[in-house]
């Protein structure tokens, strides 16, 4: 998991392929967009635009990916997202393979990480993270989440 914020993206050391992809998606104003998916020209990468509120952590269930890397914006409002290193995952469903992703219920030492607009997040592929939850009130939030295929991370 690697973090840092909208306006200095280049500070969290992403690789190219990342940032690339950061950029592009800023550059298309998310936070403008209505929800939905939002393709990002030139790349196989996309763009989720959804609005929500925050919901507590024990309602929520962890995802994982393996196709694609999350890096998650926040655009406005606040949340809480638990998480934890690759493999750290337990008690999970079937396997998704067209949507990519695995629910879990459960995250071995499990970390925590509050995001507030201008924030973004990365999870790579098997680094369960659990997003959308609360603060201890409810929050709305606006995000947009960039599915970078893995082979185009690294730029």
């Amino acid at each position: 998991m690697i973090y840092g914020d909208i306006h200095q993206p280049e500070a969290a050391g992403l690789p190219a392929g990342l940032l690339d992809a950061l950029r592009q998606a800023l550059a298309l104003a998310p936070e403008q967009l209505s929800s939905g998916r939002h393709e990002l020209a030139g790349t196989a990468c996309f763009m989720n635009v959804m609005h929500y509120s925050t919901q507590l952590p024990d309602t929520k269930k962890a995802e994982l990916h393996r196709q694609y890397v999350d890096v998650q914006v926040v655009l406005s409002g606040e949340e809480q997202i638990f998480y934890g290193a690759a493999g750290s995952a337990r008690e999970c469903e079937e396997w998704h393979d067209a949507e990519d992703y695995q629910l879990c219920q459960h995250i071995d030492n499990q970390q925590t990480l509050t995001l507030r607009a201008g924030m973004f997040a990365v999870f790579m592929p098997g680094e369960p993270h659990k997003p959308g939850c609360t603060m201890g009130r409810e929050s709305e939030v606006k995000k947009a989440v960039i599915k970078v295929p893995c082979e185009e991370a690294t730029g």
